[in-house]
């Protein structure tokens, strides 16, 4: 049985042509149209790729540093022998063999955990607990680090990272309703160049499947997926 739409989504697919593709540009300004719930929507590209996820050399992951920001208030977790200094440059949480203790238990308060590169040896021990969430620190996406308030920084400031799933789907947060035009414009925009950049280098073929704009609450709006098809090399 095909699920009852609401109205609210009724009325967002009435505003344009929900086949149809667009540019970012023209998929911010559709979105704008829709309908507006009572709270302020999380913005997300959402991206069907090319690459066999069964491979282990055609993962898809990344970071990306949104120039505006992604509007989210994000609880950082620094994983140190050091505290204090972590607590001092603005981590959320910080700590060791006592926050180890904490997530065995249950504990997962935080959006992003970062470690030092000392800390890691530790740290391992909660990877079963970490890994499956993607909240496991991770030299790749930067969150295994020995500049502690640079990296709390960056992902304070809408640093964010990015993982293709089991089904080859990544989603990327790029900010929030309330966003100026021009600011989603801009983050999807660098967004996107660091998904192109992320294509492994064996990989051979068409990338990008499908790419898709939606709110928390909004349909998707399709994006054009040519400007995007620009290979590694050329990026």
């Amino acid at each position: 049985m095909q699920k009852k739409q609401s109205k609210r989504h009724r009325a967002a697919a009435a505003v344009g042509d929900l086949e149809a593709t667009y540019t970012v540009a023209q998929a911010v300004e559709l979105l704008a149209k829709m309908p507006a719930p009572k709270f302020d929507e999380t913005i997300e590209i959402s991206a069907n790729l090319g690459v066999d996820h069964k491979q282990s050399d055609q993962m898809v992951r990344g970071t990306v540093s949104l120039p505006n920001g992604s509007g989210k208030k994000i609880r950082v977790l620094v994983f140190t022998d050091n505290a204090k200094a972590a607590l001092d440059a603005g981590a959320d949480h910080a700590g060791l063999n006592d926050l180890i203790d904490k997530i065995n238990e249950g504990w997962l308060d935080f959006d992003v955990a970062i470690s030092t590169t000392p800390a890691m040896k530790e740290v391992r021990k909660v990877a079963r607990v970490l890994g499956p969430r993607g909240l496991m620190p991770n030299p790749k996406s930067g969150t295994v680090s020995d500049d502690i308030p640079r990296t709390i920084k960056e992902v304070k400031a809408g640093r964010i990272e990015f993982k293709m799933d089991k089904t080859g789907n990544v989603a990327i947060v790029v900010g929030k309703r309330s966003f100026a035009a021009q600011q989603l414009v801009e983050n999807m925009d660098a967004a996107l160049l660091a998904l192109v950049k992320a294509q492994p280098s064996s990989f051979k073929g068409k990338f990008i499947n499908s790419l898709t704009v939606s709110g928390t609450m909004s349909p998707g709006v399709k994006i054009d997926t040519k400007p995007y098809a620009t290979s590694v090399a050329a990026v």
